[in-house]
């Protein structure tokens, strides 16, 4: 019987192994056995596949509690190119249009199948009153009328979003081929070729065993990252985030310790929710036409319009990027005319003027659901403060920043885009390293630059606003890929270049530290030789927030703060060899901050790198405030390199497939 000093190693031998439980990998899930079933019928190919997650499927990754809107379906009224179009213009210029496009062709189907599932979609009947998705009416698919709460976004009953979709996947996968409560923490390239992936590696949170896995295709589509930076909640809500805590950006760091190319990792979202709770403000602004005003009910959005004529042509749009919104409202918080509030009050009795008596009920309820479908936390901050929001206005805020590529951010991986959207097959940049393909395709949708590493989600880095449906349709589309990949490898044989008692050694690390020294002193918390995780943890949000821009110094940094950041982070990265784990869960906090610090390092490094502000309202290099599109109209990718431990950081040129100037209103004459 393996102990918590000897834990007992289990190695496994699949074809393809998909890493995550969320959104994407339910969609990989979903897809990949009809695939697999045709390589099995056609090439009497037989491919063992394999799903391992952290946590468990039904309430995995950033659906977990649920949504009340999906945020991408195209429908009828746009097409792929306006969502390419809508993407680039939100992420500020910088985005993949091949990405984009592809997966504005894709998504609805992706949202045609919840449906199916049984996820309730509100519809508008034919007199355009709105329904929720009790009442059964007319599926999308068959040319049901969703009710839009904006341009992209339909409403649904979400709280159950996520159990809807894990079932479906785990029904289409098997229940055998999943395996939970693994935390995959590490990735192994081919001994004979250290451009390939080779396996995965991790740990049980309920038992004493490392599990290694060899693997010819590999899915990583572990969400993104949170808790790098010190939140806003701190005491009480000390773990309260807007983005889900056990986000740890595993996806980034690891693919990068594989060797795989990010790219965007300055990016980070900022949003406003409000205040406290984090609760989500898109139903409010966008189906209950609510206004966000300072404290002196001043519409910011009006009061400061001016100040979107610094940045074309991203503020002349007739919806401006998310960042430059944010960076309306700071304006009215730095000089003193906060707080911030969302005005619930006159919203909701505007709409009682043009609805009727069943809506406006249905809406007052929605009011609450909202928060009840995804973001519970907020009803408790309501209820506790006496808030009606028919009769009380409550606070807005900008949150700490996050790391993600599938919300209104655009970090992540460099990936292998569609073949027939006239990407660009040359780099006319000099500065790529060598050993990394050119263009922005380089034969299999999804891959890395790592042959055999996929990725999807958040993971896909320069396409952001995927969201939820986003997410699941690239999976799918990933999914897809692999099993072509591992045709045309078929006879492919990869090892591992290192030994199952190497990687057992790395991953049981913090637990040696703990064993060894635990007797050393009476507390067991207070020990020259090693550090908690959670004092780390507090360590690495205190750098972050004070030198790279979080809310301590209202999103600000400079070269030299960045530079203080960057010697901080050296010492911290030793200090983090030092990390102990008591028992499983220290363990499981332990891995989180290896992958946090990695991400946070590539994130201060993409920043110091590209020398202009590009996301203001989200961060101000203060050295360089301004949006340099003559110099910086690019792509930032980088690399890392394990063995060194040092980022090669770098440019990639930017080419616009589709065109951009439907966005933006006619100038005045």
């Amino acid at each position: 019987m393996a102990d918590f000093a000897n834990p007992e190693i289990v190695q496994e031998e699949v074809d393809i192994l998909l890493i995550g439980g969320g959104m994407a990998c339910c969609g990989a899930a979903y897809e990949i056995m009809r695939w697999a079933d045709a390589a099995k019928t056609s090439a009497g190919v037989d491919l063992k596949i394999k799903l391992v997650d952290k946590a468990a499927m039904d309430r995995s990754g950033a659906v977990a509690q649920g949504l009340s809107a999906i945020n991408t379906y195209i429908g009828s009224e746009q097409d792929p190119a306006d969502y390419a179009r809508m993407v680039s213009n939100d992420l500020m210029g910088i985005t993949r249009d091949d990405l984009a496009y592809d997966l504005g062709r894709h998504v609805d189907e992706s949202v045609h199948l919840f449906e199916e599932w049984g996820l309730p979609i509100w519809k508008t009947d034919e007199n355009g009153e709105r329904h929720d998705g009790a009442q059964g009416m007319t599926p999308l698919k068959d040319g049901g009328k969703p009710v839009r709460s904006g341009k992209w976004q339909i409403m649904i009953n979400g709280e159950s979003y996520k159990w809807i979709v894990a079932e479906a996947a785990k029904k289409a996968l098997g229940l055998d081929r999943i395996q939970e409560r693994v935390f995959i923490v590490h990735l192994m390239n081919d001994k004979n070729d250290k451009g390939r992936i080779a396996g995965a590696a991790g740990f049980s949170t309920r038992e004493n065993k490392i599990h290694i896995y060899k693997a010819k295709a590999v899915l990583l589509a572990a969400g993104g990252c949170v808790n790098i930076f010190r939140p806003r909640s701190v005491g009480e809500g000390t773990g309260r985030a807007w983005y889900p805590v056990w986000n740890a950006g595993s996806t980034y760091s690891m693919a990068a310790e594989a060797g795989a190319e990010l790219t965007m990792m300055e990016n980070r979202f900022v949003p406003a929710r409000f205040k406290d709770g984090y609760g989500p403000v898109g139903a409010w602004f966008l189906l209950f036409k609510s206004q966000a005003t300072n404290a002196f009910g001043e519409v910011y959005m009006v009061k400061n319009k001016e100040m979107l004529n610094d940045y074309p042509p991203y503020g002349q749009a007739a919806v401006p990027a998310s960042c430059l919104r944010n960076h309306l409202m700071l304006k009215e918080m730095q000089e003193g005319r906060g707080p911030i509030w969302m005005d619930t009050v006159t919203a909701l009795a505007k709409l009682r003027e043009t609805l009727t008596p069943r809506e406006v009920k249905h809406l007052e309820a929605e009011a609450w659901e909202d928060f009840l479908d995804m973001c519970v936390g907020q009803c408790g901050i309501w209820v506790g403060e006496n808030i009606e929001p028919e009769k009380k206005n409550s606070e807005l805020m900008p949150t700490e920043p996050y790391l993600l590529g599938s919300h209104s951010g655009c970090c992540g991986i460099w990936v292998s885009g569609p073949t027939d959207v006239g990407a660009p097959t040359t780099e006319e940049l000099p500065g790529v390293p060598d050993h990394l393909p050119k263009g922005w395709n380089w034969g299999y949708r999804g891959m890395t630059t790592v042959k055999g590493l996929f990725t999807a989600g958040d993971g896909v880095g320069a396409s952001g606003h995927k969201f939820s449906s986003g997410s699941h349709a690239e999976g799918r589309l990933a999914a897809k890929s692999m099993v072509k990949y591992c045709l045309d490898n078929k006879d492919l044989k990869v090892e591992i270049d290192e030994t199952p008692e190497q990687i057992a050694e790395a991953i049981w690390k913090p637990v040696r530290n703990y064993l060894e020294f635990k007797d050393y002193t009476t507390a067991i918390d207070v020990n020259p030789n090693y550090i908690t995780p959670k004092m780390l943890q507090f360590r690495l949000q205190k750098i972050m927030d004070e030198y790279v821009a979080g809310v301590a110094t209202y999103y600000k940094t400079n070269n030299v703060m960045l530079e203080v950041a960057e010697q901080k982070l050296e010492m911290l990265k030793e200090d983090a060899e030092k990390m102990r784990a008591k028992d499983l869960h220290e363990l499981l906090r332990a891995w989180e901050n290896y992958h946090r610090i990695l991400t946070a390092e590539a994130h201060m490094k993409h920043i110091q790198f590209r020398e202009e502000s590009r996301y203001p309202g989200f961060y101000y290099r203060m050295d360089k405030n301004f949006v340099d599109e003559e110099n910086w109209h690019c792509f930032v990718n980088s690399i890392y390199d394990k063995t060194t431990k040092k980022w090669t950081v770098f440019k990639r040129a930017h080419v616009d497939l589709v065109d951009k100037s439907k966005l933006f209103k006619p100038a005045a004459h």
